[in-house]
C-alpha cells in the first residue's frame, strides 16, 4: 500500500480518536454537574419539637380530657407562649414524682405543673418568670372547728407527696409524722377526706377550690391562714438553658402585653388575673 494512503488512513484514525476523547470529556464534564450541586448546603432541618413534661391530674391547671388529651390552665398557657416564641411544644404526661429527675436527664425539655419556684429547686433547675400566684389552703369537713393552720396540729393530714403543701405541713407536724398521709394528687387526697381516712387535706389554693366547686356535696368547707405565704408557679428549664429560658420569657411578657394571659386566665378561673400572673 502506498505510505501516502498509510498516512492519510492514520491521520483519519487519529481524528477520530481524538474527536471521540473530546465527546467523552464532554461527558463526564456533564455528569458532574449535578455532583457539584448536590455539594451545596442542605436546606435547614425543621424545628425541633420541645417535650413539656406535665403532671396531668391537677385540675383546672393540668388534666387529661374523655379523649386522652392533655388540657388545662397551663397548657393554654404554654401553647400561646410557644406560638409567640416561635416555638413547637408538645405535651407529655409525667408523673409528679419522676418530674423533676425527666428534666435532669433530658428527657423533657421544659415542665409546667403548677411548679412552685423555691430556692431550693432553682439549685436544680431555671425557671421562667412567675406566671400565676398561688397559696396553701386547708380543706376541712364543713363541721370542723379547724380555724387556722395550727388547728391541725394533731389531726390526719393528706397531702400531695413532694409539693410545697407537704412542705409546710410536714414543718408543722414533723416531716416523718405518721399522722401526715401522702398521696400520688390531690384530688386523691381529698377524696380521702370525703371518705374521712383524713381530717384535713393541705394544697394549692387553686386546685382545691376547684375540686371544692365541682364536688358541693362532699360537705367541705376551706380554712386560710395569714402564715402561708403567697407562692409563684413558673415554667421550668433545664439548669444552664438560657437560650430557651429567654424565649419562654420573651413569650410570656408578650402573652402579658397584648391580652392573652388575662383571657385564659379569665376562662378558667372566672375573673380576671389582679396581677396577670406576675
Amino acid at each position: 500500500m502506498p505510505s501516502n494512503i498509510i498516512n492519510r488512513r492514520f491521520a483519519l484514525t487519529a481524528a477520530a480518536l481524538l474527536t471521540a476523547l473530546a465527546i467523552a470529556g464532554c461527558g463526564k464534564q456533564d455528569a458532574a454537574t449535578p455532583a457539584a450541586s448536590a455539594s451545596a448546603p442542605p436546606p435547614p432541618a425543621a424545628a425541633r419539637v420541645l417535650v413539656v413534661g406535665t403532671d396531668a391530674a391537677y385540675t383546672p391547671f393540668e388534666s387529661q380530657n374523655d379523649k386522652g388529651d392533655i388540657v388545662g390552665f397551663d397548657i393554654d398557657v404554654v401553647k400561646a407562649v410557644a406560638q409567640k416564641a416561635g416555638l413547637e411544644v408538645k405535651f407529655v404526661n409525667t408523673p409528679w414524682e419522676g418530674i423533676f429527675n425527666s428534666l435532669d436527664q433530658g428527657d423533657r425539655d421544659l415542665l409546667v405543673s403548677a411548679i412552685t419556684i423555691t430556692d431550693e429547686r432553682r439549685q436544680t433547675m431555671d425557671f421562667s418568670q412567675p406566671y400565676f400566684d398561688a397559696k396553701q389552703l386547708i380543706a376541712v369537713k364543713s363541721d370542723s372547728p379547724v380555724a387556722r393552720f395550727e388547728d391541725i396540729k394533731n389531726l390526719k393530714v393528706g397531702v400531695q407527696n413532694g409539693t410545697t403543701g407537704d412542705e409546710v405541713v410536714g414543718k408543722l407536724l414533723g416531716k416523718s409524722s405518721t399522722a401526715i398521709k401522702r398521696f400520688e394528687s390531690t384530688p386523691l387526697a381529698l377524696k380521702e377526706l370525703e371518705a374521712g381516712g383524713v381530717q384535713a387535706v393541705v394544697a394549692d389554693n387553686g386546685v382545691v377550690v376547684h375540686y371544692l366547686a365541682n364536688n358541693a356535696a362532699g360537705g367541705f368547707k376551706t380554712v386560710s391562714d395569714a402564715s402561708f405565704p403567697v407562692e409563684k408557679y413558673g415554667i421550668a428549664v433545664k439548669k444552664g438553658n438560657a437560650e430557651l429560658l429567654a424565649r419562654i420569657n420573651q413569650g410570656l411578657e408578650a402573652i402579658r402585653t397584648d391580652g392573652t394571659y388575662a383571657r385564659i386566665y379569665a376562662s378558667h378561673f372566672g375573673t380576671e388575673p389582679k396581677q396577670a400572673g406576675k
